[in-house]
Formats: structure tokens, C-alpha cells, sequence
């Protein structure tokens, strides 16, 4: 799957993706290549990601984005709420 994450300033994170985690309203929900076509608003959370590839934490990297100390596949995007929609395995996130 193809994730993007955009905020009206920048864009955070784009890639590929097997699994993304969201901090919907009404609780956390994940999804998976495949998923049927959703469009969902979003908490101030984390939004967990899991890679396809192992990420590479540098210098031009958003302060947004954290990687787990025991799996450089996973990062985890905070944000302050927004809106995901996903269609034919590409997920946008219109995050603040």
C-alpha cells in the first residue's frame, strides 16, 4: 500500500506500507492491503505505521515522526487530528 501523511505546511511521510494503525473518533482501527475504500476522521494520536522497508532516521526527517528503538520497519506520526481515506491501497491522511 502507499501511504501519504500531509499537513497544510508539508508532507510528513511517503511510502510504502503493509499495515497502518489510526487513532480514529470513535478508537483506535487498523488497516491492511486490501481494505475496502474508507474515509474516516482522526484524534490527536498516533498513527502507527508498519514498513515495508526499514526506515532511515535523518536530518531532513519530521519531528512528527518517531521509530521504535527494537524495529526500524515501524514509525509512529503524531498528530493532531485530520482525515484518512483510503482507495485501491493508497491512503491519504490529511493531518493538523
Amino acid at each position: 500500500m502507499q501511504l501519504e501523511i500531509i499537513t497544510p505546511e508539508t508532507k510528513i511521510f511517503s511510502g510504502t506500507v503493509t499495515a497502518v494503525q489510526f487513532p480514529g473518533l470513535d478508537g483506535s482501527f487498523q488497516v491492511l492491503a486490501g481494505h475496502a475504500p474508507i474515509i474516516a476522521g482522526l484524534n490527536n494520536g498516533i498513527v502507527k505505521v508498519d514498513l515495508q522497508d526499514a526506515f532511515e532516521m535523518n536530518e531532513k526527517v519530521s519531528p512528527s515522526i518517531s521509530t521504535e528503538a527494537s524495529n526500524s520497519k515501524v514509525i509512529n506520526v503524531t498528530i493532531k487530528g485530520g482525515v484518512m481515506e483510503l482507495l485501491n491501497d493508497k491512503i491519504i491522511v490529511l493531518a493538523e
